[in-house]
């Protein structure tokens, strides 16, 4: 039999580190261990109720059939007064695609844009799959580090440095997925005016964790506060992580008819459509009873003020408040270079991780995979005693190190 050969695109990509991370959990819990998993970024929560009951409901109208590839109207008209509610902005069906999730939708628009050589600025930590969704698509990652010293977020001066005639998009991940980090109205404004003299740059921003804003007031969107780049911007949303809908697989993105309409080509020839369920389902989430969102708002702050707390408690670990997401970013500097009792030197973030899971079964996932060490990422997605006793049993490990 000839050998399988993928195509290059596959080549140059890598899996996923946390669904990879999520797969290794499962292993060692199948092979009888207890593992303490900081590693899911996804909601601990069941889907609230009244959205459940309106996809059962639409199965029940027979609502399970081809839609519209931008999907019901129904679902249009509550994203469309969703996004006008969040930005003071009025978008048309025609600027707005709807796809299997927001990772679905974001991986469209670089097949729809992205040539040979065409590059995206990407600040770093960034979530996992923007580079790899970039090569996948024939582009060039342009990595800028955004370290702790600013917030872990891109500057006007590092963006105007990394800009070149090349430039096709930049990304921005607000509330970021793994840091937590938030950009203020001044902070995009900044970022706005570099933009303003690179008119060939168009920008995706990642508002998948918007309701999960620890600040005062509503979250900031590049869009709002940067009205004359609207047709410039996809802005990308979903309902995964704010209703704990993660498996209804149901995103969105809005920005200039022109390139959603491209979006939309290629999803024409995907999927077809996004489940008609899901949208029912979506629809209700977005235009229903928004407690769930509130209450789950306030967990999350809860579990966020322990596990930092807990965690700027350990000696040769430390981390910084995050202000949206639910995520901690843990700088692990202070214990790069010592050595477990075995002997095995800590060399690197990701040695630190493989010790926790070895040493004390806490799964948690390294900075390096995120494109900034040496830290280690952690979701506080999860239960108050899961995380007191994962903390718990870092703080052990780390006092085992010599």
């Amino acid at each position: 039999m000839t050998e399988f050969v993928p195509a290059s695109r596959v080549s140059r990509i890598k899996s996923s580190p946390s669904v990879s991370a999520a797969a290794r959990v499962r292993e060692l819990k199948a092979e009888g261990r207890r593992i303490l998993d900081l590693t899911v970024g996804e909601p601990d929560f069941d889907t609230p109720a009244h959205v459940k009951d309106a996809a059962a409901a639409a199965i029940s109208r027979g609502e399970t059939k081809y839609t519209s590839v931008n999907g019901t109207p129904e679902l249009q008209r509550a994203i469309l007064q969703t996004l006008e509610l969040k930005t003071g902005l009025h978008y048309t069906p025609a600027e707005i695609t709807i796809g299997g999730g927001a990772k679905q939708v974001i991986f469209t628009a670089f097949m729809a844009t992205l040539d040979q050589g065409d590059e995206v600025v990407i600040p770093a930590p960034y979530w996992v799959s923007y580079p790899d969704m970039v090569l996948a698509n024939d582009g060039s990652p342009v990595i800028v580090p955004c370290g702790e010293d600013v917030g872990f977020k891109l500057t006007p001066e590092a963006l105007a440095g990394a800009i070149t005639d090349r430039t096709k998009w930049l990304i921005l991940n607000t509330p970021s997925n793994p840091t937590g980090a938030v950009y203020s109205r001044e902070e995009l404004a900044a970022l706005a005016a570099v933009l303003e003299d690179h008119p060939q740059v168009l920008v995706l921003t990642d508002e998948i964790y918007d309701e999960i804003h620890f600040g005062a007031g509503k979250l900031s969107s590049l869009v709002a506060v940067a009205p004359g780049l609207k047709d410039r911007v996809l802005l990308v949303n979903g309902v995964s992580k704010a209703y704990a809908m993660t498996g209804w697989r149901l995103g969105y993105g809005a920005g200039p008819a022109a390139l959603v309409g491209a979006i939309n080509k290629l999803q024409s020839q995907i999927s077809s459509c996004p489940s008609s369920v899901s949208q029912a389902a979506a629809a209700a989430a977005l235009t229903g009873d928004q407690s769930f969102v509130r209450d789950s708002l306030e967990t999350y702050r809860e579990r966020r003020d322990v596990a930092v707390a807990a965690l700027n408690a350990i000696d040769g670990l430390s981390c910084a408040t995050p202000e949206g997401a639910f995520y901690a970013y843990v700088n692990c500097s202070g214990v790069i270079g010592k050595s477990t009792r075995e002997g095995r030197l800590i060399s690197t973030d990701e040695d630190f991780t493989l010790y926790l899971l070895d040493e004390v079964g806490v799964a948690v996932i390294q900075g390096s995979a995120y494109g900034l060490g040496p830290y280690f990422r952690i979701s506080y997605a999860t239960g108050l005693p899961v995380i007191e006793e994962s903390i718990a049993a870092i703080d052990k490990a780390v006092q085992a190190l010599s």
